[in-house]
């Protein structure tokens, strides 16, 4: 298993890294939280999740521990596979998720996409007792650079949302001091 990567940042888009590390290129699947944490660094050090299917060998990463964990946490629940996990983990911060669950909120956990009242219900059932180490005092962890409204829509598109209604999701949202993530997390509320 790969636990971590560090190298050189080759290319980073909303969705996913490439990162070089001794002369191998790793493509690492990303959560909007980590492409807004990682920044334009040349050098990069990210945690990583490896998941072995019959058809590929994906790896997942993470800035934080703390993200980590929460992805191992909600992919053990069934019904959430690691895209779904990704999503909410772009959706909402570790703290929120872990705050939604805690305080059994089952309407934030539906708002995210792929996520049913069923799956929000099992959700809080199955993690409700393991969410008292998430939660910590919140940062503000708003990047300032301008925001750029074609990496917002590659990255809801590439999630898996219709690019019209992305773009109409996105005009409704946008403003001028918004980052790319925050964008990105205020369209998938409206979607």
């Amino acid at each position: 298993m790969i636990a971590q990567l560090r190298g050189r940042l080759i290319e980073k888009n909303p969705t996913d890294l490439i990162i070089d590390c001794g002369g191998v290129g790793y493509e690492v699947k990303i959560s909007l939280q980590t492409f807004a944490a990682i920044g334009d660094e040349e050098s990069v050090q990210i945690y990583t999740q490896m998941i072995v299917r019959e058809d590929a060998q994906l790896l997942y990463g993470f800035s934080i521990q703390e993200e980590k964990e929460m992805f191992n946490l909600l992919i053990s629940v069934s019904g959430i596979g690691p895209n779904t996990a990704m999503v909410m983990l772009s959706s909402l911060s570790v703290e929120e998720i872990a705050a939604a669950i805690s305080g059994e909120d089952v309407t934030t956990i539906k708002g995210i996409k792929g996520i049913g009242a069923k799956t929000a219900q099992r959700l809080i059932v199955d993690l409700k007792d393991k969410m008292e180490k998430f939660e910590f005092p919140e940062e503000n962890s708003t990047v300032s650079h301008n925001t750029n409204r074609l990496d917002a829509l590659t990255a809801l598109v590439s999630l898996g949302f219709d690019k019209k209604k992305a773009n109409k999701a996105i005009d409704k949202v946008i403003k001028e001091e918004f980052s790319v993530e925050q964008i990105i997390k205020e369209a998938l509320r409206i979607l």
